[in-house]
């Protein structure tokens, strides 16, 4: 066994070598552009299963963020009145909290 090891490293040196050279050629920017379609294919995937669903993915993707920044701040708002008015109706219970009884 051990007078084949610097075979199998020699081996093993030259298997990293190769696949190096063969990966950073044509054949490593083909196996790329492959990967890169499987993306493509799982957003058709998704954009189907969202249509299915009745939801509309693509082009009108900035129109819903803008919408939904609209609602946000909308929101924050409304939170901000509801916190005046919790504000004005603690003064007016502390108020009668404080007052002399008859």
């Amino acid at each position: 066994m051990g007078a084949f090891a610097p075979a199998v490293g020699v081996i093993g040196l030259a298997l990293v070598i190769g696949t190096t050279l063969v990966l950073s050629g044509p054949v490593g920017k083909a196996l790329a552009e492959w990967i890169r379609g499987w993306s493509k294919t799982d957003e058709q995937w998704m954009a189907m299963k969202a249509a299915k669903h009745g939801v509309v993915l693509g082009g009108e993707s900035e129109r819903l963020l803008a919408e939904i920044d609209e609602l946000r701040r909308r929101l924050s708002e409304v939170e901000e009145r509801l916190d005046f008015t919790e504000r004005l109706l603690a003064k007016g219970r502390e108020g009668e909290r404080l007052a002399q009884p008859r």
